[in-house]
């Protein structure tokens, strides 16, 4: 590949904005990535805290799904025990109490996978 500024010399790499190649003369380091030297060097900046940015909403999410998971795990088995106490007093209206409390412990499951997603 050649340099898209000068076409006789070799491209060294790649500038994250405009994914043009460069050579040693037209590139400019940016934190770990290249950019174009006096072109896209602030917006080669911009991407560089974007990616900064999710990885940290990213823990930040996973942290959330871990507090939903420990919830829905309690109020499960609150909704699951309930039902199961009072099966002989309530007959079918206790196995209503005992789906809605096997449903939140799906969601509780649920969570506690998406929160492994993020870390």
């Amino acid at each position: 590949m050649a340099c898209f500024y000068h076409p006789d010399k070799p491209a060294m790499g790649i500038c994250k904005h405009c994914h043009r190649g460069l050579c040693m003369d037209c590139a400019a380091f940016v934190d770990d990535s290249l950019a174009c030297l006096d072109r896209h060097e602030d917006q080669v900046r911009g991407i560089n805290l974007m990616i900064e940015r999710g990885i940290l909403q990213a823990k930040r999410v996973s942290s959330g799904y871990a507090r939903n998971a420990i919830f829905y795990f309690l109020v499960g088995g609150l909704f699951a025990g309930f039902g199961l106490l009072q099966y002989r007093f309530l007959g079918l209206q206790a196995v209503f109490f005992i789906l809605i409390g096997l449903f939140l412990l799906y969601v509780a499951v649920a969570n506690l996978v998406e929160s492994k997603k993020y870390k």
